[in-house]
Protein backbone atom coordinates (compact mmCIF):
# COMPACT_ATOMS: atom_id res chain seq x y z
CA UNK A 1 0.00 0.00 0.00
CA UNK A 2 1.01 3.89 -0.87
CA UNK A 3 1.51 6.15 2.05
CA UNK A 4 -1.45 8.13 2.25
CA UNK A 5 1.16 11.25 1.86
CA UNK A 6 4.50 11.58 0.21
CA UNK A 7 6.94 14.56 1.30
CA UNK A 8 8.75 16.09 -1.74
CA UNK A 9 12.24 17.42 -0.14
CA UNK A 10 14.58 18.97 -2.37
CA UNK A 11 18.12 19.71 -1.24
CA UNK A 12 21.65 21.03 -1.24
CA UNK A 13 24.06 21.52 1.10
CA UNK A 14 21.28 21.80 3.23
CA UNK A 15 23.48 20.48 7.01
CA UNK A 16 22.65 22.71 8.83
CA UNK A 17 19.08 22.91 9.07
CA UNK A 18 17.78 19.24 7.75
CA UNK A 19 18.11 17.66 10.90
CA UNK A 20 15.80 20.20 12.78
CA UNK A 21 13.09 19.56 9.04
CA UNK A 22 13.74 16.07 9.55
CA UNK A 23 12.48 16.28 13.36
CA UNK A 24 9.88 18.13 12.91
CA UNK A 25 8.42 15.15 10.26
CA UNK A 26 9.15 12.71 12.77
CA UNK A 27 6.77 14.42 15.13
CA UNK A 28 4.13 14.42 12.60
CA UNK A 29 0.56 12.97 14.15
CA UNK A 30 -0.09 11.64 10.85
CA UNK A 31 2.13 8.87 10.50
CA UNK A 32 1.94 6.91 6.98
CA UNK A 33 4.23 9.31 4.72
CA UNK A 34 7.51 8.92 2.90
CA UNK A 35 10.16 11.30 2.57
CA UNK A 36 11.14 11.34 -0.90
CA UNK A 37 14.46 13.51 -0.11
CA UNK A 38 16.08 14.20 -3.55
CA UNK A 39 20.19 15.03 -2.56
CA UNK A 40 20.75 17.61 -5.63
CA UNK A 41 24.45 16.82 -5.98
CA UNK A 42 25.67 17.89 -2.05
CA UNK A 43 29.19 18.66 -0.88
CA UNK A 44 28.55 19.00 3.16
CA UNK A 45 26.86 16.72 5.42
CA UNK A 46 23.51 16.25 3.85
CA UNK A 47 24.17 13.24 2.23
CA UNK A 48 25.15 11.45 5.50
CA UNK A 49 22.09 12.89 7.57
CA UNK A 50 20.16 11.26 5.07
CA UNK A 51 21.76 7.79 4.52
CA UNK A 52 22.04 7.79 8.61
CA UNK A 53 18.30 9.15 9.04
CA UNK A 54 16.81 6.55 6.09
CA UNK A 55 18.48 3.39 8.07
CA UNK A 56 16.55 4.54 11.68
CA UNK A 57 13.71 5.35 9.99
CA UNK A 58 12.34 3.18 7.13
CA UNK A 59 9.72 6.25 5.60
CA UNK A 60 13.11 8.28 4.44
CA UNK A 61 13.91 7.75 0.91
CA UNK A 62 16.82 9.64 -0.52
CA UNK A 63 17.28 10.09 -4.13
CA UNK A 64 20.98 11.46 -4.95
CA UNK A 65 21.89 13.09 -8.44
CA UNK A 66 24.82 15.46 -9.48
CA UNK A 67 23.95 19.35 -9.28
CA UNK A 68 20.98 19.80 -12.06
CA UNK A 69 18.94 22.15 -9.90
CA UNK A 70 15.59 23.00 -7.72
CA UNK A 71 13.40 22.31 -11.23
CA UNK A 72 15.20 18.49 -12.03
CA UNK A 73 15.46 17.64 -8.24
CA UNK A 74 11.71 18.75 -8.24
CA UNK A 75 10.38 16.73 -11.32
CA UNK A 76 12.84 13.57 -9.93
CA UNK A 77 10.75 13.38 -6.28
CA UNK A 78 7.40 13.84 -8.00
CA UNK A 79 8.02 11.00 -10.27
CA UNK A 80 9.04 8.22 -8.37
CA UNK A 81 6.74 9.33 -5.07
CA UNK A 82 4.21 6.74 -4.20
CA UNK A 83 1.03 8.91 -2.98
CA UNK A 84 -1.46 10.45 -4.47
CA UNK A 85 -0.92 13.22 -1.91
CA UNK A 86 2.42 15.34 -2.52
CA UNK A 87 3.73 17.67 0.38
CA UNK A 88 6.31 19.98 -0.27
CA UNK A 89 9.38 20.98 2.10
CA UNK A 90 12.22 22.94 2.61
CA UNK A 91 15.41 21.55 4.22
CA UNK A 92 15.52 24.90 6.61
CA UNK A 93 11.50 25.06 7.60
CA UNK A 94 9.84 23.47 10.26
CA UNK A 95 6.49 21.58 10.14
CA UNK A 96 3.64 22.29 12.91
CA UNK A 97 2.96 18.42 14.02
CA UNK A 98 -0.41 18.26 12.78
CA UNK A 99 0.64 19.91 9.33
CA UNK A 100 0.15 16.25 7.34
CA UNK A 101 -2.90 15.08 9.54
CA UNK A 102 -5.17 18.83 8.44
CA UNK A 103 -3.86 18.83 4.81
CA UNK A 104 -4.70 14.96 4.37
CA UNK A 105 -7.84 15.38 5.59
CA UNK A 106 -8.70 18.57 3.99
CA UNK A 107 -8.10 17.00 0.60
CA UNK A 108 -10.22 14.02 1.91
CA UNK A 109 -13.49 16.23 2.69
CA UNK A 110 -12.51 18.25 -0.05
CA UNK A 111 -12.10 16.20 -3.34
CA UNK A 112 -12.35 19.72 -5.34
CA UNK A 113 -9.52 20.93 -4.27
CA UNK A 114 -5.92 20.24 -6.44
CA UNK A 115 -3.62 22.62 -4.14
CA UNK A 116 -4.25 22.55 -0.44
CA UNK A 117 -1.64 25.80 1.12
CA UNK A 118 -1.69 26.89 4.73
CA UNK A 119 -0.94 29.99 6.77
CA UNK A 120 2.85 30.33 7.26
CA UNK A 121 5.21 31.81 10.79
CA UNK A 122 7.75 33.57 9.24
CA UNK A 123 11.87 33.13 10.83
CA UNK A 124 13.52 35.96 8.88
CA UNK A 125 17.34 37.01 8.85
CA UNK A 126 17.16 40.43 10.49
CA UNK A 127 19.17 42.17 8.52
CA UNK A 128 17.03 41.47 5.49
CA UNK A 129 13.66 40.45 6.94
CA UNK A 130 11.45 43.36 6.46
CA UNK A 131 10.38 43.17 2.85
CA UNK A 132 9.47 39.16 3.51
CA UNK A 133 7.50 39.61 6.80
CA UNK A 134 5.65 41.63 4.77
CA UNK A 135 4.98 39.49 2.31
CA UNK A 136 4.35 37.29 4.45
CA UNK A 137 1.40 39.18 5.83
CA UNK A 138 0.03 39.70 2.42
CA UNK A 139 0.58 35.85 1.67
CA UNK A 140 -1.77 35.43 5.07
CA UNK A 141 -4.91 37.13 3.71
CA UNK A 142 -5.19 34.71 1.28
CA UNK A 143 -7.39 32.43 2.62
CA UNK A 144 -9.67 31.10 0.18
CA UNK A 145 -9.73 30.09 -3.96
CA UNK A 146 -11.95 33.28 -4.35
CA UNK A 147 -8.90 35.29 -2.47
CA UNK A 148 -6.01 33.62 -4.46
CA UNK A 149 -7.39 33.88 -8.14
CA UNK A 150 -8.57 37.43 -7.51
CA UNK A 151 -4.35 38.46 -5.90
CA UNK A 152 -3.12 36.12 -8.74
CA UNK A 153 -0.90 38.42 -9.96
CA UNK A 154 0.27 40.57 -7.22
CA UNK A 155 2.48 37.98 -6.36
CA UNK A 156 2.94 34.09 -5.87
CA UNK A 157 -0.15 33.30 -4.05
CA UNK A 158 1.16 30.30 -2.25
CA UNK A 159 4.16 29.55 0.45
CA UNK A 160 5.61 26.42 -2.24
CA UNK A 161 7.00 24.42 0.82
CA UNK A 162 3.93 24.78 2.64
CA UNK A 163 1.21 23.11 0.35
CA UNK A 164 -0.24 19.96 -0.63
CA UNK A 165 -1.37 18.98 -3.92
CA UNK A 166 -2.81 15.94 -5.91
CA UNK A 167 0.54 14.33 -7.62
CA UNK A 168 -1.67 13.66 -11.13
CA UNK A 169 -2.98 17.02 -11.15
CA UNK A 170 0.50 18.11 -11.31
CA UNK A 171 1.83 15.62 -13.37
CA UNK A 172 -1.18 16.18 -15.82
CA UNK A 173 -0.18 19.87 -16.02
CA UNK A 174 3.50 19.06 -16.87
CA UNK A 175 5.25 18.83 -13.44
CA UNK A 176 7.56 21.84 -12.80
CA UNK A 177 9.08 23.83 -15.61
CA UNK A 178 12.73 25.05 -16.37
CA UNK A 179 13.10 28.58 -17.47
CA UNK A 180 13.93 32.12 -16.78
CA UNK A 181 10.99 32.08 -13.76
CA UNK A 182 10.16 31.18 -10.92
CA UNK A 183 8.96 27.68 -10.87
CA UNK A 184 6.39 27.72 -7.91
CA UNK A 185 4.65 30.97 -8.88
CA UNK A 186 4.21 29.58 -12.73
CA UNK A 187 2.94 26.27 -11.38
CA UNK A 188 0.51 28.27 -9.20
CA UNK A 189 -0.42 30.19 -12.41
CA UNK A 190 -0.80 27.24 -15.29
CA UNK A 191 -3.32 25.69 -12.49
CA UNK A 192 -5.22 28.38 -11.82
CA UNK A 193 -5.47 29.15 -15.26
CA UNK A 194 -6.79 26.09 -16.35
CA UNK A 195 -9.37 25.78 -13.31
CA UNK A 196 -7.66 24.09 -10.49
CA UNK A 197 -8.75 25.02 -7.18
CA UNK A 198 -6.62 26.28 -4.23
CA UNK A 199 -7.40 26.79 -0.76
CA UNK A 200 -5.56 27.44 2.30
CA UNK A 201 -6.08 26.19 5.92
CA UNK A 202 -6.45 28.91 8.10
CA UNK A 203 -4.20 28.01 10.63
CA UNK A 204 -0.06 28.41 10.56
CA UNK A 205 1.38 24.74 9.98
CA UNK A 206 4.66 25.57 8.93
CA UNK A 207 7.52 27.72 9.84
CA UNK A 208 9.25 29.40 6.66
CA UNK A 209 12.96 29.74 7.85
CA UNK A 210 14.44 32.61 5.46
CA UNK A 211 18.24 32.87 5.13
CA UNK A 212 20.91 35.25 2.84
CA UNK A 213 21.45 32.17 0.92
CA UNK A 214 17.72 30.86 0.12
CA UNK A 215 17.39 30.52 -3.57
CA UNK A 216 14.53 33.24 -3.73
CA UNK A 217 17.38 35.92 -3.01
CA UNK A 218 20.60 34.63 -4.96
CA UNK A 219 18.99 32.69 -7.99
CA UNK A 220 18.01 35.30 -10.97
CA UNK A 221 14.78 33.54 -11.90
CA UNK A 222 13.70 35.14 -8.54
CA UNK A 223 14.32 38.99 -9.90
CA UNK A 224 11.43 41.12 -10.02
CA UNK A 225 11.52 40.97 -13.82
CA UNK A 226 11.32 37.44 -14.10
CA UNK A 227 8.07 37.85 -11.70
CA UNK A 228 6.48 40.83 -13.98
CA UNK A 229 7.31 38.79 -17.51
CA UNK A 230 5.65 35.63 -16.24
CA UNK A 231 2.70 37.44 -14.16
CA UNK A 232 2.39 39.31 -18.18
CA UNK A 233 2.17 36.45 -19.98
CA UNK A 234 -0.23 35.13 -17.83
CA UNK A 235 -2.42 37.89 -17.79
CA UNK A 236 -2.20 38.14 -21.68
CA UNK A 237 -3.46 34.48 -22.28
CA UNK A 238 -6.89 35.08 -19.78
CA UNK A 239 -7.51 37.98 -21.02
CA UNK A 240 -6.98 36.70 -24.75
CA UNK A 241 -10.12 34.39 -23.36
CA UNK A 242 -12.44 37.38 -22.52
CA UNK A 243 -15.18 39.26 -24.60
CA UNK A 244 -14.05 41.60 -26.90
CA UNK A 245 -14.97 45.56 -26.75
CA UNK A 246 -12.62 46.56 -23.41
CA UNK A 247 -9.47 48.65 -23.04
CA UNK A 248 -6.89 48.20 -20.73
CA UNK A 249 -5.84 51.02 -18.73
CA UNK A 250 -2.62 51.24 -16.68
CA UNK A 251 -2.98 53.09 -13.12
CA UNK A 252 -0.15 54.64 -11.59
CA UNK A 253 2.94 56.26 -14.16
CA UNK A 254 5.44 56.40 -11.44
CA UNK A 255 9.21 54.84 -11.91
CA UNK A 256 8.72 51.42 -10.70
CA UNK A 257 5.03 51.18 -12.22
CA UNK A 258 6.98 51.83 -15.71
CA UNK A 259 9.12 48.95 -15.28
CA UNK A 260 6.00 46.85 -14.33
CA UNK A 261 4.46 48.04 -17.66
CA UNK A 262 7.08 46.69 -20.32
CA UNK A 263 6.53 43.20 -20.28
CA UNK A 264 2.99 43.70 -19.80
CA UNK A 265 3.13 45.86 -22.99
CA UNK A 266 5.83 43.45 -24.41
CA UNK A 267 2.83 41.34 -25.14
CA UNK A 268 0.94 43.17 -27.65
CA UNK A 269 -2.23 43.65 -25.07
CA UNK A 270 -4.84 46.66 -25.86
CA UNK A 271 -3.45 49.70 -23.41
CA UNK A 272 -5.65 52.56 -24.11
CA UNK A 273 -3.67 55.09 -21.48
CA UNK A 274 -2.28 55.70 -17.68
CA UNK A 275 -4.12 56.84 -14.73
CA UNK A 276 -2.37 58.74 -12.20
CA UNK A 277 -2.93 61.09 -10.05
CA UNK A 278 0.30 63.36 -9.80
CA UNK A 279 -1.10 66.61 -11.99
CA UNK A 280 2.55 67.07 -13.25
CA UNK A 281 2.17 64.10 -15.02
CA UNK A 282 -1.48 64.02 -16.48
CA UNK A 283 -1.54 65.40 -20.23
CA UNK A 284 1.87 63.74 -20.62
CA UNK A 285 2.72 60.68 -22.45
CA UNK A 286 4.49 57.63 -21.55
CA UNK A 287 5.16 54.91 -23.82
CA UNK A 288 3.09 56.29 -26.28
CA UNK A 289 -0.11 56.02 -24.21
CA UNK A 290 -1.65 59.27 -22.91
CA UNK A 291 -1.76 60.00 -19.28
CA UNK A 292 -4.94 60.94 -17.66
CA UNK A 293 -6.92 61.68 -14.63
CA UNK A 294 -9.44 59.48 -13.11
CA UNK A 295 -11.94 61.50 -14.21
CA UNK A 296 -11.58 60.28 -17.76
CA UNK A 297 -11.21 56.26 -16.91
CA UNK A 298 -14.73 54.81 -18.87
CA UNK A 299 -16.86 52.12 -17.36
CA UNK A 300 -16.47 48.98 -16.29
CA UNK A 301 -17.51 47.95 -20.06
CA UNK A 302 -15.39 49.92 -21.47
CA UNK A 303 -12.23 49.05 -19.60
CA UNK A 304 -10.31 46.71 -17.55
CA UNK A 305 -7.86 48.41 -15.13
CA UNK A 306 -4.06 46.95 -14.42
CA UNK A 307 -3.04 48.59 -11.22
CA UNK A 308 0.83 49.17 -11.20
CA UNK A 309 1.60 51.55 -8.80
CA UNK A 310 3.76 49.60 -5.76
CA UNK A 311 3.07 50.94 -2.55
CA UNK A 312 0.84 48.61 -0.87
CA UNK A 313 -1.35 51.04 1.22
CA UNK A 314 -1.58 53.01 -2.35
CA UNK A 315 -2.91 50.00 -3.91
CA UNK A 316 -5.95 49.33 -1.57
CA UNK A 317 -6.34 52.54 -2.25
CA UNK A 318 -6.94 52.53 -5.75
CA UNK A 319 -9.13 49.38 -5.05
CA UNK A 320 -11.54 51.11 -2.91
CA UNK A 321 -11.87 54.00 -5.72
CA UNK A 322 -12.19 51.37 -8.33
CA UNK A 323 -14.75 50.03 -6.20
CA UNK A 324 -17.05 53.09 -6.09
CA UNK A 325 -16.94 53.02 -9.81
CA UNK A 326 -18.50 49.93 -9.62
CA UNK A 327 -15.10 48.16 -11.06
CA UNK A 328 -14.98 44.41 -9.87
CA UNK A 329 -11.08 42.86 -8.45
CA UNK A 330 -10.61 39.81 -10.46
CA UNK A 331 -12.90 40.80 -13.22
CA UNK A 332 -13.04 44.32 -14.24
CA UNK A 333 -9.26 45.05 -12.44
CA UNK A 334 -6.12 43.03 -11.35
CA UNK A 335 -3.40 44.58 -8.90
CA UNK A 336 -0.22 43.58 -10.41
CA UNK A 337 1.59 44.93 -7.22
Amino acid sequence: MPPLVSVLLPVRNGAATLPGALASLQQQTLEDWELVAVDDGSDDATPAQLEDAARQDSRIRMVRQGPSGLVTALNRGLAVARSPLVARMDADDLCHPQRLEWQHRWMSDHPETGVVGSLVEYTGHDAQAHGYRRHVDWLNTLQTHDAILTRRFIDSPLAHPSVLFRRDIVMGHGGYREGDFPEDYDLWLRLLDSGVRMEKIPAALLNWRDSPGRLSRTDPRYRPEAFARLKASWFAAWWKRQPAGRDIWLWGAGLESRKRARPLLAQNLPCRAWIDIDPRKIGRSLYDLPIYSVEKLPSPDKATVLILAGAWDVREIILAQLRERHFSEGRDCFAFC
